[in-house]
């Protein structure tokens, strides 16, 4: 599916921490499309699109992260489960491609689940510089509103402390 270029994305949660759900969301015109992603996707996709304006000679406003402006626009209804997402720039059109390819588990051949499993879904839309800032901005925020990693492992840390790998369990980190 093409979207093309986009009115507005954005990414957020859904559901309090530990327990959350994120998701990626994009609107062009009439068109709204939501995909479910993992926090490390949002994390990562933040970090891309800061590092690509980075290096980009252009100078790309500042834009105001509100809340309100950010959050997902009802019905949040996922039309897949993302598994890839690529992101690039093209210099000539200044602006982002943004890529989100369904996630397909691995099946074996003789697993019944595999006759179920049909063609993936894809999807590519185009954001500008400043919609994508605004997206990276808000949400590397959206993830820092989860629970406290463990100093010692960098695993979340529930509030009664957890079994941490780095110590072999032998201590409970407490945030």
């Amino acid at each position: 599916m093409e979207l093309g270029p986009v009115d507005r994305i954005t990414a957020d949660a859904i559901g309090e921490p530990g327990m959350r759900t994120f998701y990626l969301q994009a609107r062009a015109g009439q068109e709204l499309l939501t995909v479910i992603v993992e926090k490390e996707q949002v994390e990562l996709l933040a970090r891309s699109v800061v590092e690509l304006l980075a290096g980009n000679p252009l100078e790309t406003a500042l834009v105001d992260v509100d809340d309100d402006v950010q959050t997902l626009e009802e019905p949040v209804d996922p039309r897949f489960r993302a598994g890839r997402l690529s992101i690039g720039y093209d210099e000539d059109e200044d602006r982002f491609l943004l890529e989100i390819d369904e996630f397909v588990p691995d099946l074996e051949d003789d697993d019944p689940r595999s006759t179920i499993v049909g063609e993936p879904d894809s999807v590519s839309l185009w954001a500008s510089r400043e919609q994508m800032l605004a997206l990276a901005r808000h949400g590397e925020a959206v993830v820092g509103r989860g629970r406290p990693r463990c100093q010692f492992c960098g695993n979340p840390m529930d509030p009664e402390g957890h079994v941490c790998p780095a110590t072999n369990g032998h201590r409970t980190p407490r945030t």
